[in-house]
């Protein structure tokens, strides 16, 4: 993996590029699978031809990216049907479990729309690892 914005080699497990400092899958000049320089509204890297999806972020889980599902989709049922359901179309099954867990307690609510607004403000990060946050 590279760096998006200075194209520098980035271990899979690095949250931030060393050299440069910006969020890993942040940025638009380079490919992120190959580290040759991209234009900044390339869809596809034209070295590689791995897609490159139009916003800068790489296909392969960037923040803000919801698993290419819709925003206002995710949103709708995080904070109206608060049973996880936004977590298993993201592919966060091991945190969708946890939610509907909690739901059955009656507190997964609450998790599911911190869930909610943190993807309207653009700071959701899809994660299948993670139970809760």
């Amino acid at each position: 993996m590279y760096c998006r914005a200075c194209g520098a080699e980035m271990n899979d497990n690095q949250a931030i590029c060393l050299k440069c400092g910006v969020r890993k899958g942040d940025g638009n000049a380079f490919c992120a699978n190959c580290g040759n320089p991209v234009q900044p509204d390339a869809s596809v890297c034209l070295n590689c031809g791995v897609a490159i999806k139009a916003g800068g972020g790489f296909s392969g889980g960037a923040s803000g990216d919801l698993a290419g599902q819709n925003k206002t989709t995710m949103v709708l049922l995080a904070f109206l049907l608060p049973l996880g359901i936004h977590n298993f179309m993201m592919g966060e099954s091991k945190k969708g479990i946890a939610r509907l867990l909690l739901d059955i307690i009656g507190i997964g609510w609450i998790f599911c729309w911190i869930d909610a607004f943190k993807i309207l403000s653009g700071s959701y990060v899809v994660d299948p690892d993670k139970y809760l946050f």
